[in-house]
């Protein structure tokens, strides 16, 4: 039965081979300084740089720059953030990159005039900003996150070992963003199927959630199978439009808050790869497979039709003359050999976690309690020596 709710999102897209001309349509709505905010330069070398600078010139913003944005982007690096910023008097912060580009940018958007520490506030005290913030646009370059359409927001402290998102409110959500598929042909395999998993496990967490009769479930079905099928082809030829454009529309639908509505969500496996992440900073989506499998199956037992509905829904899988548990574990069998096909990482290690760290990572996961089951210290010890 789905309770009440609210559902707004105020971000406005651009889809499509022509979709940067977007940006002539946006620019005018801003003053004139923009922070233009983007990684390590990848940008440059694949030409979108130029393409972005030359609009935002035609439109005559002043542009102030702020790159070196990495993968997993540090409470450091967000105080250089915000003292860029307040330099620039930005009007507008322009993030062209993945999704860690846009928290970041959505971080520093909301920290410029909040007067307090911006870690403890927003990260560790969960706060809503009060103060004013300065908006932020999109222009995608690998997709997974959702960050393109939703208030989210992740920050790594590497002094606390702790990796953190806060989902802020609609008014922290990009106003708009710019969404070429053939942004992305550029991207690492290891990067593009990062980001597939990354947005199947974002479908997942809300998914395995609930014992209801709930629209979100069959919208997510659908939307897993056709990341499932778009994968396969991508995997296979990168430049594959239509695979890359399903992928990209795929990972907006995954976290745009849509699907959620109605349901608790989960959210453990991403507290379990952020809290690996927080002792390693390996790739964020791989954290994640890597202790989907232990993850699951080790709360399989209380969501068992859940799981053997995902079977058969979703893999394929036939259930006639098996138990409801046989169908849901062949599920995850399934499921668990589509993902060594791809290429995902599948245990810890190959992270760089070492036995030593497990204390410290146990210590690094933040519980959630949503799901089937709300784990405690000694299930997140269980489910995390299973994933060495």
């Amino acid at each position: 039965m789905l309770g009440n709710f609210t559902y707004c999102n105020p971000t406005k897209l651009y889809f499509g081979k022509d979709a940067l001309g977007g940006l002539n349509e946006e620019l005018p709505k801003f003053g004139k300084n923009v922070l233009l905010v983007y990684g390590g330069g990848s940008i440059k070398k694949n030409g979108i740089y130029d393409k972005v600078v030359e609009i935002l010139k035609a439109n005559g913003k002043a542009i102030f720059e702020d790159a070196g944005v990495m993968p997993n982007p540090t409470s450091e690096k967000l105080n250089e953030g915000i003292a860029r910023a307040k330099a620039a008097n930005a009007d507008l912060i322009l993030a062209v990159g993945g999704g860690s580009v846009c928290d970041y940018a959505k971080a520093v958007s909301v920290s410029v005039n909040a007067g307090d520490d911006a870690w403890k506030k927003y990260f560790i005290r969960f706060e809503e900003p009060t103060c004013k913030i300065i908006p932020v646009g999109c222009v995608l370059t690998m997709v997974g996150t959702g960050s393109e359409m939703n208030g989210g927001s992740v920050i790594t402290n590497h002094a606390q070992k702790l990796k953190i998102g806060h989902v802020f409110g609609e008014n922290v959500f990009p106003k708009f963003s710019i969404m070429n598929p053939e942004f992305t042909y550029t991207l690492p395999k290891y990067q593009m199927i990062s980001g597939i998993y990354d947005i199947m496990s974002h479908i997942l967490e809300q998914y395995f959630s609930g014992t209801d009769d709930n629209t979100s479930d069959y919208i997510m079905e659908g939307l897993l199978r056709s990341l499932i099928h778009s994968a396969n082809v991508a995997v296979e030829n990168p430049t594959d439009y239509e695979a890359r454009s399903n992928i990209m529309w795929t990972a907006t639908w995954a976290l745009n808050t849509l699907v959620a509505k109605g349901k608790t969500t989960d959210w453990m496996v991403h507290m379990l790869g952020q809290a690996v992440a927080a002792h390693t900073d390996a790739t964020h989506g791989m954290t994640l497979a890597a202790v989907t499998m232990p993850y699951y199956r080790f709360i399989l037992p209380y969501g068992t039709a859940k799981f053997a509905r995902y079977a058969v829904n979703v893999w394929d899988v036939n259930p006639d003359g098996k138990t409801e548990k046989q169908v849901a574990e062949e599920g995850l069998a399934v499921m668990e050999k589509w993902m060594k096909g791809i290429g995902l990482v599948m245990n810890i290690t190959e992270l760089g976690a070492t036995k030593d760290m497990l204390d410290g990572i146990v210590e690094s996961t933040l519980v959630m309690d949503g799901g089937y089951k709300v784990l405690d210290k000694k299930d997140i010890r269980a489910v995390l020596q299973a994933s060495f």
